[in-house]
């Protein structure tokens, strides 16, 4: 099985910083925004941003929630081992709010797809839009295109785009593995 590392460390800090002037122009002060990192690898994304944001641009006062869809998936019963859930903890409200979901790869859309449907047992939001580190462009089985994107990729279907987070991986990188 070959590697190729697509971004290393310093390239992922860039791109964050990238990401949060992005969102700092189009919500400025945030006090109608909440971010949603999707459970499991879109959390360590959202968290980057929110500590970003705070302590480099000085954006006081964040909404960080973290949204399970485990259980809101398509594919959730065809897998032959059973499927543990993560936390869902949104601890505000979401009702007239701008949603910005937040996930490591975007790949074929049936994780936002599941996203949405899990996010209107919260109420509904005013806008929702999707952030996402890297985008497997050509890869998509549903019509969801982000509205913030780190980096595109065209790799091959059988090839997976890996993120890994210094925080449980031990440093910061994007693989592509064959």
């Amino acid at each position: 099985m070959s590697k190729k590392t697509l971004l290393n460390s310093k390239e992922i800090h860039i791109i964050l910083h990238r990401l949060a002037c992005q969102l700092i122009e189009n919500h400025n002060n945030f006090e109608k925004t909440v971010l949603i990192g999707i459970q499991p690898r879109g959390i360590y994304l959202a968290e980057r941003l929110v500590s970003i944001l705070q302590n480099d641009y000085n954006i006081s006062k964040v909404e960080l929630g973290q949204l399970d869809i485990t259980f809101y998936r398509d594919d959730f019963r065809r897998r032959e081992e059973p499927l543990e859930a993560n936390k869902t903890h949104i601890n505000f409200i979401i009702e007239d709010k701008n949603v910005v979901f937040i996930d490591d790869v975007l790949y074929s859309g049936r994780s936002i797809r599941a996203a949405l449907t899990a996010i209107q047992s919260f109420g509904r939001p005013a806008n929702i839009e999707l952030l996402v580190l890297i985008d497997r462009r050509f890869s998509r089985h549903l019509p969801i295109q982000p509205d913030y994107t780190g980096r595109q990729v065209d790799v091959i279907n059988k090839e997976k785009v890996t993120v890994h987070w210094k925080e449980n991986d031990i440093k910061d990188a994007v693989i592509i593995k064959n």
